[in-house]
């Protein structure tokens, strides 16, 4: 069964820093584009972050560029995303998905996306 799993999200204050976690079962990682999302209370789920399988190559939504790094380690079939100088507005829950291709990932297109994970809260707040 392929599963996608998010871990470490919380709460910390405005400034700080997680680090996401999305691990894969079931599926090589390696062979899949990944992205984060994110949905906001009452808004709609938007791209953060995409990685692509054959390059590394990285997509960045502008809100997040110079603070958040996505990057992934294919031993441990694992994608991260390092988030820092967090701010209030970055509040959702975080989505990881997964997308079987090669294609060089110039943006974060949710509809083509196939295996989501069950989502992460985060929580900026003093």
């Amino acid at each position: 069964q392929l599963q996608l799993v998010e871990s470490g999200g919380g709460l910390v204050q405005p400034g700080g820093s997680l680090r996401l976690s999305c691990a894969a079962s079931g599926f090589t990682l390696a062979y899949y584009a990944i992205g984060w999302f994110r949905q906001a209370p009452g808004k709609e789920r938007d791209g953060v972050s995409c990685i692509s399988s054959s390059d590394g190559s990285t997509y960045y939504a502008d809100s997040v560029k110079g603070r958040f790094t996505i990057y992934r380690d294919n031993a441990k079939n694992t994608a991260y995303l390092q988030m820092n100088r967090l701010k209030p507005e970055d509040t959702a829950v975080y989505y990881c998905a997964a997308l079987f291709t090669r294609v060089v990932q110039t943006g974060c297109v949710i509809s083509q996306y196939d295996y989501w994970g069950q989502g992460t809260q985060v929580t900026i707040s003093s």
